[in-house]
């Protein structure tokens, strides 16, 4: 007997788009993202002689947000100011684009040289999404997000990606402001209240909540169910096949 096919999970009916964050929730570059921040800011904070970089920084201070607004939240926390430069600033220049554009040449080092593979349950839940004809987009604050859905095999799921370049573009406010999940949902034609965010990081899931979307849902890659409940999600799952049930699945629930 064939397999049941998979389907959204009930928690997900009425809603008809849900829009994915990318790294953390898609695919696991967050993990090279991390490594990426982590060269940058190790050997500049000891040479400043301040509270050395640690992995709780990127999730409070990085995690979700334009990778220049990640560069001056983190000095920020340490206090430290620095011109904020131009995004043409060669990588070994001392202003914040200088740095974001140093650590986005490691990280795609890292990408090029190790590829990346998507989260099963992930794309579990994307395939039962496309197949129950629910409409999908990314939204990401990276300006990678194409060649990392690329690299990740994704890129025929995803007809909308509204990324760092696409929100520059149109001059959209990057999270924890809700502009780019508002504009992903209008050019999908689904109003905010029927449509989902899926996040795994704190600022992400804040530009959910602002937006008043329909379900707001936190994938708890490392930041920790509890917070991403107090920033608004209204559920948090370790996994996204959590929200795939199958026929067998209903089946076994019937009393």
């Amino acid at each position: 007997m064939a397999p049941a096919p998979d389907r959204p999970a009930a928690v997900l009916d009425g809603l008809d788009a849900v829009l994915f964050d990318l790294d953390g929730v898609l695919t696991p570059t967050a993990v090279v993202h991390m490594h990426a921040w982590a060269r940058l800011f190790a050997p500049l904070l000891e040479a400043r002689g301040v509270a050395p970089y640690a992995d709780a920084d990127y999730f409070a201070h990085i995690d979700g947000k334009p990778r220049y607004e990640g560069v001056r939240s983190l000095l920020a926390s340490r206090g430290i100011e620095l011109p904020w430069g131009d995004p043409s600033d060669d990588p070994a220049t001392e202003t914040v684009c200088g740095l974001g554009n140093r650590k986005n040449a490691v990280f795609t080092q890292v990408l090029e040289s190790e590829g990346v593979t998507p989260y099963p349950g992930s794309v579990r839940l994307v395939d039962a999404l496309l197949a129950d004809g629910r409409k999908v987009a990314v939204v990401s604050s990276s300006r990678n997000a194409v060649p990392v859905l690329a690299a990740a095999g994704l890129t025929d799921r995803f007809p909308l990606v509204v990324d760092g370049l696409v929100a520059a573009a149109r001059g959209l406010a990057g999270k924890p402001e809700p502009a780019t999940y508002l504009y992903a949902a209008e050019q999908l034609g689904v109003p905010a209240a029927r449509a989902v965010v899926v996040e795994d990081a704190e600022s992400g899931v804040a530009s959910g909540r602002a937006g008043d979307f329909g379900l707001v849902v936190g994938v708890d890659r490392g930041a920790g169910a509890a917070v991403l409940l107090q920033q608004g999600a209204d559920l948090v799952v370790d996994d996204l096949a959590e929200l795939v049930t199958t026929s067998d699945d209903a089946e076994s629930t019937e009393p």
